[in-house]
């Protein structure tokens, strides 16, 4: 084979938008060894004995197939059809995706897993590979493909895929230099010789035979359409015509067109040329060149007396102000660095000031971290803490400086964030990944506690969570779902929680904690068992009713009572001492959520005015709670999480809401607990009493409290603080599938919503109003001209204020969460949130704003609760 040098003079490519065909694709082959199982192993196991890869010949496999962006599934999964395999593995099936080319992003792939069944209906996964659609060039991939298999699991779709198409690390084999080689050669590269590529292909066939044989890897093969050009991404570009490029001397006709290019790539204009530039979305390294001269000037002490002007000053503080989704331009980030010895002096600055760093130039970072990230020292606040957490600051040192500001929190404001800290680790781990690229040896070291990222974050946790009970439960809960192994940090999850579980071990009062965390998981298991069989049940509902009762009752399962006092891990500051299977009781809905009523030891508020995130709705000696299988509860779970911090942001501008949330823990991605409220949801309040008036008048009925329409003026107070409230904090996370069935009234007054399905703006109906206030609660205030209806406006104002003034953190907080696999915050949340306070106005303009949304009522709203009824 010879390379033909004339092909290094054409310069042909073809444009994604331009093909108009749909995405083809054909599955031929595997190659290597799959492990079959003989006849005496199925007769081991009786699921085997129909297993497809158990008999002497190849399996009946099959493979399936699904495009893939960004996460998300672009068409349904598609599957081989059934083949006999007399020898080999070999489809040769063609399947054409209902997607066109030019629809592709450039992030698409195509997850392939090959499936095996292990008894009747039960497919086991052989293998799984992701393939993505792009090069790094950002040309299309044509031609054979040879997909390296990992054994044993699905295929990842997530953009950073478990299960890549190329086995990373790893130096190209023999088989897949010479499969380079002959792709070459389909293509043209290689000049056509006819008697010697005979003796070529020959010789390759003998090398594939040898690797095949004793190679213990496995390979998919898959052909992709061959275009005679490279297709390079490219998105269809504005119909507005270009200004004539006007060209002092023509072209002569023969030189118009360049060789090998069709006549559809050019423009209209016979001397305007649209040309692929691979580089056109980098950074310009003349600015990036230019800006490292610039600052090499200045990485000594001589602008450690440079002061800003007026001017200058005052776009520093714009820069201050802008939300933690900005980003800076190269010249915000200049100014910073000009002057980033008198930075400090603004608490406000940390963040922006580290964000101008060029973290890959090890002088400029050493400087940063080492002589100006000290001058802040103790004035960094919680919100740009957690910011200096989230996947935007990779560099350790950073991180730890942000560890160090959480030591000085408590372990009440602790609990606050606990959740987002736990999600946190996850950047640490690739904080972790990224210095080992750079190849340091010390970021490559860990400590001695094993710390992931050396920031010590996790060990800051663990050493917080022993000493705290309260804080090690909820600890040990948000560790336990994040203890997945198909995920990528899920080993490093279930390595923080073997620390902490030997640390537990090193003390006695550890060791009973041990036990009671123990103690916990089987109680979850058993009810996460009865709830499963009641499920599965085709009895009538007052039949599961009886059976949940008599397995509660039965003393052999140490329910009723329990062996000993159990700190719930829903709320590990109520201890419960048996469950009361009488009042227990299995609901309605769908999945048949279990209602369960523990007795519990004597506990009390710590304070009347402080509400922590364990804080129950009402102080009783009873604790019910909902026991749901089948439903994900972290998306309720981090709603009620940022209500509980919002309403302690307000009580600390002096503004009590009346804001209880209820308690709410995911025991796993498809259970968890809900604490019940006793309370009547609006629509069955409308049905049994017709007004809410009625409804709070039954039970705090004062007929002297006119101005309060016959009821205690305490619980019209409540009533309309917490509408205000949950109106506010609603609007906040953009909560939508708001309807009289999810709207709640406790017999107090305390107006709550529940079922945080859809939120960040979604929501199942059209046109849904931004502030949910039903007509029935403007009623029960007494109209829209009652003086009740005008406090609620003027809380509403000063809660959206207080609220718009914490926005930062709240922002940060919603930011670590974008990772945690919950359906609603996948694509940057923070950003939704951040549209919700108005950033870009004045406080002024804001509640203008807010106050135009309050009073905007959709008649919509009125007719969809209305169809929702029926």
């Amino acid at each position: 084979m010879q390379v033909d040098p004339s092909r290094d003079k054409d310069y042909s490519f073809a444009r994604l938008c331009d093909l108009k065909s749909h995405v083809t694709l054909k599955i031929t082959s595997i190659e290597g060894n799959i492990p079959r199982r003989t006849y005496t192993d199925a007769l081991k196991d009786p699921d085997l004995l129909h297993a497809g890869i158990q008999h002497d010949g190849p399996s009946d496999l099959y493979i399936t197939c699904q495009l893939w962006a960004n996460g998300i599934q672009y068409t349904l999964p598609f599957r081989t059809a059934w083949k006999d395999f007399p020898r080999g593995y070999t489809w040769n099936q063609t399947i054409i995706l209902p997607i066109t080319y030019p629809s592709l992003l450039l992030t698409s792939q195509i997850s392939f897993t090959i499936w095996d069944c292990q008894g009747a209906g039960k497919p086991v996964p052989i293998g799984g590979t992701t393939m993505s659609l792009f090069t790094m060039k950002r040309t299309l991939k044509r031609g054979q493909q040879r997909l390296y298999v990992h054994r044993g699991v699905e295929a990842d779709p997530k953009p950073n895929t478990a299960t890549p198409s190329e086995s990373e690390g790893e130096a190209e084999d023999e088989m897949g230099r010479l499969e380079r080689l002959v792709k070459d050669f389909d293509r043209g590269d290689i000049v056509k010789i006819d008697w010697l590529d005979r003796i070529a292909f020959r010789q390759i066939e003998k090398v594939h035979a040898a690797e095949s044989s004793k190679s213990d890897k496995l390979y998919l093969y898959i052909d992709l359409p061959k275009f005679s050009f490279p297709v390079v991404f490219s998105e269809q570009e504005s119909s507005i015509p270009l200004p004539p490029a006007p060209i002092p001397h023509p072209l002569p006709p023969n030189q118009q067109q360049l060789s090998g290019v069709p006549p559809h790539l050019l423009s209209s204009d016979p001397y305007l040329w649209r040309t692929y530039d691979p580089d056109a979305w980098r950074e310009n390294p003349v600015e990036v060149k230019h800006r490292k001269l610039l600052r090499s000037q200045r990485l000594g002490d001589e602008g450690r007396d440079l002061k800003p002007g007026p001017a200058e000053r005052d776009r520093l503080n714009e820069i201050f102000r802008l939300p933690p989704t900005s980003s800076l331009s190269a010249l915000d980030k200049d100014l910073l660095w000009k002057f980033r010895f008198s930075l400090f002096r603004s608490p406000r600055s940390l963040t922006k000031f580290l964000k101008c760093v060029t973290w890959s130039d090890p002088v400029e970072a050493k400087q940063a971290v080492e002589k100006l990230l000290p001058l802040w020292g103790q004035e960094v606040g919680m919100d740009d803490a957690l910011e200096l957490l989230g996947p935007g600051f990779t560099d350790k040192r950073v991180r730890a400086f942000a560890v160090k500001r959480l030591e000085r929190a408590d372990d009440e404001e602790l609990l606050l964030y606990l959740l987002q800290l736990v999600q946190a680790l996850k950047f640490d781990m690739t904080t972790s990944k990224s210095d080992s690229l750079r190849g340091s040896r010390s970021h490559r070291k860990r400590d001695a506690a094993g710390d992931e990222g050396d920031s010590g974050l996790s060990q800051f946790l663990i050493d917080r969570s022993v000493a705290n009970p309260v804080l090690g439960t909820s600890f040990h809960w948000y560790l336990m779902i994040e203890c997945d192994a198909s995920q990528p940090a899920g080993k490093m999850y279930a390595k923080v929680a073997f620390r902490f579980q030997t640390r537990l071990s090193e003390t006695s009062e550890g060791t009973a904690q041990r036990d009671i965390l123990k103690r916990q998981g089987q109680l979850v298991e058993a009810l996460s068992a009865r709830s499963k069989e009641i499920r599965n049940s085709k009895d009538s509902r007052s039949k599961k009713i009886e059976k949940l009762k008599a397995f509660l009752a039965d003393s052999k399962h140490n329910l009723s009572p329990l062996p000993a006092p159990l700190p719930l891990p829903l709320n590990a500051r109520v201890s419960v001492t048996s469950v009361t299977p009488d009042k227990s009781s299995v609901f309605k809905s769908n999945l048949l959520p279990l209602l369960i009523w523990f007795e519990t030891t004597d506990f009390t508020r710590d304070s009347e005015d402080e509400t922590t995130p364990e804080t129950p709705v009402s102080i009783t000696p009873d604790y019910p709670i909902i026991f749901k299988n089948g439903d994900d509860l972290r998306q309720d779970q981090l709603v009620i999480q940022l209500f509980t911090l919002m309403d302690r942001l307000l009580r600390k501008e002096n503004l009590d809401l009346k804001i209880s949330p209820y308690s709410v823990l995911a025991t796993s991605k498809a259970e968890g607990m809900v604490q019940f409220v006793p309370s009547k949801s609006l629509a069955t309040i409308m049905a049994e009493f017709g007004s809410l008036q009625n409804y709070l008048r039954q039970e705090h009925a004062d007929d002297g409290a006119l101005g309060s329409y016959g009821i205690e003026s305490g619980v019209m107070d409540t009533f309309v603080r917490s509408c205000a409230g949950y109106s506010v904090l609603t609007y906040v996370l953009g909560v939508g599938d708001r309807h009289l069935d999810n709207l709640m009234l406790a017999p107090d007054g305390h107006f709550f919503h529940v079922d945080f399905g859809y939120i960040l703006g979604r929501d199942p109906k059209p046109y849904p109003p931004p502030v949910k206030v039903c007509k029935e609660m403007v009623d029960a205030m007494g109209g829209t001209q009652s003086s009740h209806y005008a406090r609620f406006q003027s809380l509403c104002y000063t809660a959206f204020i207080g609220l718009r003034k914490n926005a930062n953190l709240i922002l940060n907080l919603v930011a670590l969460m974008v990772d945690a696999g919950i359906q609603d915050i996948q694509s940057e949340p923070d950003k939704a949130v951040q549209e919700k306070f108005m950033l870009d106005l004045s406080e002024e303009d804001a509640i203008k704003q807010f106050e135009a949304l309050l009073n905007d009522t959709s008649y919509l709203t009125i007719v969809f609760d209305r169809i929702h009824d029926l």
